[in-house]
Parts: structure tokens; sequence; C-alpha cells
């Protein structure tokens, strides 16, 4: 097996793992958004609204439309470091533990700086010389960096909560 087939199996394989994670927290999501009232959970609906926002839906949408661009490991390092941050802004969420959600929101800006690096690193080919393409670049590196201020609010947000 040559290289290049082995990268683009290595490639498929990250791809279908970021979209089957991403859709599985949006369905997580949704069935905690179906228990939240019944149960009375009080941090349900914000629950809800992370899984499905937060970890889930970019996931998806970066294993849907951008994993092609994330050469080698850094494509795995990505999926480890999103979910252990979101694992840690949840747990430290739920359980009113600020110092763990500060930890969880740092450990996201590192998956998200690095799309942002390799999105405004990534050069125009003629393939993706579209106006759509382009259109769409510039969407993505928009939705990137308001994630990356909206961690800091969020993080504000932690602390005001738990006192």
């Amino acid at each position: 097996m040559s290289y290049e087939t082995g990268a683009n199996v290595s490639q498929a394989l990250l791809q279908q793992w970021l979209m089957i994670i991403g859709g599985v927290f949006v369905l997580l999501g949704g069935a905690v958004a179906a228990v939240t009232s019944p149960l009375g959970i009080e941090k349900g609906s914000w629950l809800a609204a992370y899984l499905v926002l937060v970890a889930g839906v970019p996931v998806y949408l970066v294993g849907q439309f951008i994993a092609h661009w994330l050469a080698g490991r850094g494509g795995w390092a990505l999926l480890i470091g999103w979910n252990l941050g979101n694992a840690a802004v949840i747990v430290g969420s739920l359980l009113s533990l600020p110092l763990l959600v500060d930890v969880g929101g740092i450990v996201l800006l590192i998956p998200l700086v690095y799309l942002l690096w390799i999105a405004l690193q990534r050069k125009i080919t003629v393939e993706d010389s579209s106006r759509a393409a382009v259109i769409a670049r510039w969407l993505l590196i928009a939705a990137l960096v308001i994630m990356i201020f909206s961690i800091p609010v969020g993080l504000v947000l932690a602390h005001l909560r738990a006192q």
C-alpha cells in the first residue's frame, strides 16, 4: 500500500469519526432536551444546547467539509482535544466546578485556534476558486473567530453560575 493510499484511508476514517461523533452529540442533545422538563433537570436546557451547538454540530461540519485539510495526526489530535475540552466543560458546569470549566475552555481553544490557522493558511486552488468556496472559507473563519471569543464569555458565566 502506498503512502498516499494510506493517507486517503486515514483521512476518510477521520472524516467518518468526526461526523459520527458530531451526530451522536446532536442526538444526545436532543434526548437531553426531551427529558429536561419532565425530569426537572435544572441545567438540562443548557446541557442540551451545549451538546448540539458546541460539541456536536461543529465536529460534524468539520468532518463533512474540511476533514481533508487536516493532515496526519493533527486531525486526530483535534478530535481528542475537542472531546476532552467538552467533557471538562460539561462535567465542570454540571458539578459547579468553574476551574474545571476553565481547563475545558483552554483545551477547546487549542483545536479552534488550530483550525483557524489552517483556514487562514489554506491556499485557494483552482478547484476551490469558485465564489461559493471562497465565501464558505470566510464563513468558516468567522465562525471560528466567534467560537474563540465566546469561550471567555462562557467561562465568566460558569463562574457567575457557580456562586
